[in-house]
């Protein structure tokens, strides 16, 4: 006999809103305040926005492998974030320090894109994109997805567990990280030009957190190639974290023995630690962490501790709070 164990953050089908009323819904309302977008050409129609499968998928040669199948054993107790917003509010320093900055990403190269692969493995390689994300189980799972800024969001993202690239990797017995690098392109990012950061974009995992079930490796986005603000065309995922941790644009896998310094933890360890598991009970020094702002609704909810995953990762952090204590969560 077949017994499914139910976790804690599935969601029956009868109870969600249906996908196609709430996007409908969610962008004909954005449609009528976009007047100066749609002149622009910019609208929700259009690849910038989310909206035109052509347009979004131009130039990516994995266009055709989208959409992927939904695993529904990754869901969540909440409507998707409509997609408009999901892809005009981000976060990708190296095109500057606002949150528009989906038009000027546009200029990032996506093709060609290798990855490297190196450190600690028996073998060190890299890798054409294409090839990478073409011989991997594309899935696609619903996540919570929380940034340290407090503001959250609920989407469909595509890809491969994490655990598929390791075992590719093929690391070594004394390989304990995963350090992960970010694109750094001075001839399309601007924010590069800020050298008060310590580029490229670092960060890193322990090989535990790496080969979770929740760990993802991303490749699309609403059913589509992931777009460039949004870390096209490999970045990661890691819904118990925050988000700041989920690095985008990757470029380089260095699995290693020493623990890695991301890019946040260089500039300000005491505001964005190593860890950043989500915990409602510790605050950023400068804003509470106990309630989150929904995306597209406003809505201010409270913060679950580990992003509402804690059934799934809780055991890699077993043990280790009386070693570090709340600081297991920066």
């Amino acid at each position: 006999m077949l017994i499914r164990i139910k976790r804690d953050w599935d969601l029956p089908e009868s109870a969600a809103t249906d996908e196609t009323f709430f996007r409908q819904r969610r962008q004909l309302a954005k449609a009528l305040a976009a007047g100066p977008l749609l002149a622009a050409g910019v609208g929700l129609g259009g690849g910038l926005l989310g909206g035109g499968r052509a347009a979004r998928a131009a130039g990516d040669p994995t266009a055709d492998l989208y959409p992927v199948g939904r695993n529904e054993a990754f869901t969540v107790d909440r409507p998707l974030t409509d997609e408009g917003d999901a892809v005009s509010y981000n976060n990708f320093y190296e095109f500057g320090s606002q949150k528009t900055i989906a038009e000027k990403a546009q200029a990032l190269e996506i093709r060609p894109w290798t990855v490297k692969i190196d450190g600690l493995v028996e073998e060190e390689m890299e890798l054409d994109v294409d090839q990478l994300i073409r011989s991997m189980p594309l899935e696609e799972r619903v996540y919570r997805f929380r940034c340290v800024e407090a503001w959250a969001m609920t989407v469909p993202w595509s890809g491969f567990p994490f655990a598929k690239l390791v075992e590719k990797a093929r690391p070594l017995s004394g390989a304990k990280y995963i350090r992960m690098q970010t694109l750094a392109d001075e001839e399309t990012m601007p924010g590069l030009r800020a050298h008060w950061y310590p580029w490229p974009y670092t960060e890193g995992v322990t090989m535990g957190e790496a080969t979770n079930e929740l760990a993802l490796l991303v490749t699309g986005l609403y059913g589509r190639p992931v777009p460039k603000q949004n870390g096209a065309p490999l970045r990661l995922i890691l819904p118990w974290k925050y988000g700041f941790k989920s690095i985008k644009s990757i470029v380089r896998f260095t699995f290693t023995d020493e623990r890695p310094v991301s890019f946040w933890e260089e500039l300000q360890a005491s505001e964005y630690g190593f860890w950043a598991n989500v915990n409602p009970r510790v605050d950023h020094p400068r804003w509470s962490q106990a309630q989150e702002r929904l995306l597209s609704t406003g809505e201010k909810v409270p913060t679950q501790l580990y992003n509402g995953y804690a059934e799934q990762v809780a055991h890699l952090y077993k043990g280790m709070e009386a070693e570090v204590g709340d600081r297991l969560f920066r």
